[in-house]
């Protein structure tokens, strides 16, 4: 059996956390031994009687940055020479699928820095942080949303996670830099909707080649810079 992957999210809000880690896929994952979630309350990390966590920028300017001391000491409680320490921050590397699978197969300890406010000190990130990412062009309230959906992205395609195998994530959106192909269940009509005659055909390669068709299709009218790029991956690996 493969050692579980862990994860430690270094926050101010650790309770955010509890409805994601303790329902559906990651409360199965941690209870099989295939994940390991740690909640790091920073404020555990603070030395003052009003665990301050953050002050006002040097400069001026609004809003608060998160203080480096007390950051220093909840990744450095946690951190390994295993450890892969990834800040959440809009200024971040956009979060790819691909980034995902690297994670996944690449890392064995994850540690998230999960931001607040106008960010964190920048000593924080030239020292601690191995990553920089970030969901999408814009701002959240915290970094706790971001992190807890890169740690989704990640949990679900280590091994044993859902159940399948690779089989489970082979075909889905962005696994071959396509959009994934139309997907259809019982019954085979429904209020005049009518599955596409070919999946009930039984033969595999004319079922395969339509949902390539689809999903190139799909992705074409959604994602053309997708389409560009699968294009491109195919040239440069026939």
């Amino acid at each position: 059996m493969n050692e579980p992957l862990k994860i430690d999210i270094i926050t101010i809000f650790p309770q955010m956390l509890n409805g994601f880690l303790q329902e559906s896929m990651m409360k199965r994952a941690a209870a099989a031994g295939l994940v390991e979630f740690n909640a790091v309350n920073l404020r555990d990390f603070t030395t003052d009687k009003h665990n301050t966590t953050d002050d006002r920028p040097f400069g001026g300017g609004p809003g608060m940055v998160m203080k480096p001391e007390p950051m220093f000491a909840a990744v450095e409680s946690v951190k390994t020479p295993e450890s892969h320490v990834i800040l959440m921050t809009p200024q971040g590397k956009p979060f790819k699928q691909a980034d995902a699978r690297r994670l996944a197969d690449e890392c064995s300890h994850l540690i998230f820095i999960c931001g607040h406010y106008e960010g964190v000190d920048e000593r924080i990130r030239e020292t601690l942080v191995d990553e920089e990412i970030s969901i999408g062009d814009y701002i959240l309230t915290n970094g706790v949303l971001s992190a807890a959906v890169v740690i989704d992205a990640v949990a679900r395609l280590r091994p044993g996670v859902l159940g399948g195998g690779e089989i489970a994530t082979a075909e889905e959106s962005f696994s071959s830099g396509l959009l994934e192909y139309p997907q259809y269940t019982r019954p085979p009509e429904f209020r005049g909707m009518n599955v596409p005659k070919i999946l009930f055909t039984g033969d595999h390669g004319k079922i395969a080649q339509w949902r390539k068709e689809q999903a190139m299709e799909r992705t074409a009218e959604r994602r053309s810079d997708l389409l560009d790029n699968a294009q491109e991956n195919s040239k440069n690996n026939p």
